[in-house]
């Protein structure tokens, strides 16, 4: 499962990447192995398949280093050391140097170390007998000069192979904590959602049921309209609850395959639904009127945020203004987008003044303030 993860968080682009550097590194080792002691450049005399095989073997593994990193370093680092005894050439171990980076930049801490510290002991140790002992080249300062380049060269892909990783962890944790802000954000707007569609809808209910209770005997009719708007009450808000519990599950697979106009797919209310709360208002025994002076039209968020205002002013007066209340719900948008919403009743309520008013004003950058 670890390798799996692994080849699928591996980009193809960058796979082709390493193709392309394996077979550049391929051939030049192959055409170093070709040349012969004239040349001045390398002195392998040994068989053709070898030098072949020596090239493969430190050229090929790049092609899979983000995959492999361990095995191809230790491929390409006994390769590489192969090529500086036998001569092929005196490269300052580039080869290694990338396979490092991968090692570096994918496997943990301890064993990046562990690779790196074998690497410079390999490498080191190779140069200084191949240069001063094998086939001399030079002092032995010039056999250390090497040695210290190909420290230099396989320390800093290492670094850089652990600042790469170290910055791809911060962007990844930043991400996840982006994502979990986000969810959080959303399970707060659905509770403060449900809460505003629980509370306007058992408003309701309680009101018509104690209407119901309080007439059965002398008024059966009246019993009934209270129990039928209890009923319709109760289904418009088990609709809405789905709707909103369904974004809170996340269920867009589902809601693919629903049809149109279904539950799932149901936007959330606004403006035009706003003739249905008056009406569920009206069922409750408050008389209700609705005027809108609409300047431009609104967002959906904002939209949404009206609608919610207004539910929250009218489950008030249903609450506490008194059956027979009159209510008036104005809702002005202008110019600019700014929304000034005025919901004012004449009913008593329990602080028992001749009216009420609830009035709130949105604008297009979700602020809000309620007088």
């Amino acid at each position: 499962m670890h390798r799996m993860g692994r080849h699928l968080r591996t980009g193809a682009h960058l796979l082709a990447i390493d193709a392309c550097v394996a077979a550049v590194v391929t051939a030049g080792y192959v055409a170093l192995a070709d040349q012969g002691a004239s040349d001045g450049l390398p002195r392998f005399s040994g068989p053709w398949w070898l030098g072949w095989l020596v090239a493969v073997c430190v050229g090929v593994p790049l092609a899979v280093r983000r995959l492999w990193p361990l095995s191809a370093l230790a491929v390409v680092v006994g390769a590489s050391v192969t090529a500086t005894l036998l001569d092929i050439t005196r490269d300052p171990y580039i080869s290694a140097a990338l396979a490092v980076y991968s090692v570096a930049l994918i496997e943990p801490t301890r064993r990046a170390s562990a690779a790196l510290a074998l690497t410079v002991v390999a490498s080191a140790a190779t140069v200084i007998t191949g240069e001063a002992v094998l086939t001399p080249s030079g002092p032995w300062t010039e056999a250390a000069g090497t040695a210290a380049l190909v420290w230099l060269i396989i320390g800093a892909a290492w670094v850089a192979g652990r600042v790469v990783r170290e910055r791809r962890s911060r962007a990844a944790r930043r991400d996840r904590r982006l994502a979990e802000e986000a969810l959080a954000e959303e399970r707060l707007r659905i509770a403060r959602e449900l809460h505003d569609i629980v509370s306007h809808s058992l408003s309701v209910i309680v009101v018509k049921a104690a209407v119901a209770n309080h007439v059965a005997e002398a008024r059966p009719q009246e019993t009934r309209d209270a129990v039928q708007t209890i009923e319709q009450t109760g289904r418009e808000a088990l609709t809405e609850m789905r709707r909103a519990l369904g974004v809170l599950r996340g269920d867009t697979a589902g809601r693919r395959t629903r049809e149109p106009g279904s539950v799932g797919t149901a936007p959330p209310p606004g403006l035009d639904d706003l003739p249905a709360l008056i009406q569920r208002a009206e069922r409750a025994g408050v008389r209700t009127e609705l005027r809108t002076r609409l300047a431009i039209g609104l967002p959906a968020g904002t939209a949404l945020a009206v609608y919610r205002i207004v539910q929250e002013a009218l489950t008030n007066v249903v609450k506490h203004a008194g059956h027979g209340t009159h209510c008036q719900v104005t809702i002005t948008v202008d110019s600019r987008g700014d929304t000034h919403i005025e919901v004012a009743d004449d009913g008593a309520g329990n602080a028992a003044v001749s009216a009420g008013r609830n009035s709130g004003v949105v604008t297009d950058s979700w602020g809000c303030a309620n007088a």
